[in-house]
């Protein structure tokens, strides 16, 4: 039987919707000046605006820090549904 593993901490917070930092980022998939999709421990996050910026990047510490205009925050997926989906079928096709 195999075990999950809780997921780390991940912490979003952003100010004035010019700046930002996110916590528990696994990988950044993508960036541009309209758009950063982020891994993160939680998900996929999209964020969406206008003149962003990738100030600071640590993935060691799971760490990004954002600049520009914020227009939305989006998650889409979660890696515990996914889990918990793949782990009953798997089990029910073994």
């Amino acid at each position: 039987m195999e075990e999950r593993q809780a997921p780390k901490a991940h912490k979003v917070v952003f100010n004035n919707r010019k700046s930002g930092m996110v916590t528990g980022v696994v990988d950044v998939i993508s960036f541009d000046l309209n758009e950063v999709l982020l891994q993160t421990e939680l998900g996929l996050l999209t964020v969406k605006g206008t003149d962003l910026h990738v100030n600071r990047l640590n993935l060691e510490k799971g760490e990004v820090d954002l600049a520009g205009n914020v227009d939305s925050l989006v998650y889409s997926g979660t890696n515990q549904t996914t889990r918990q989906e793949d782990g009953f079928f798997a089990k029910l096709f073994k």
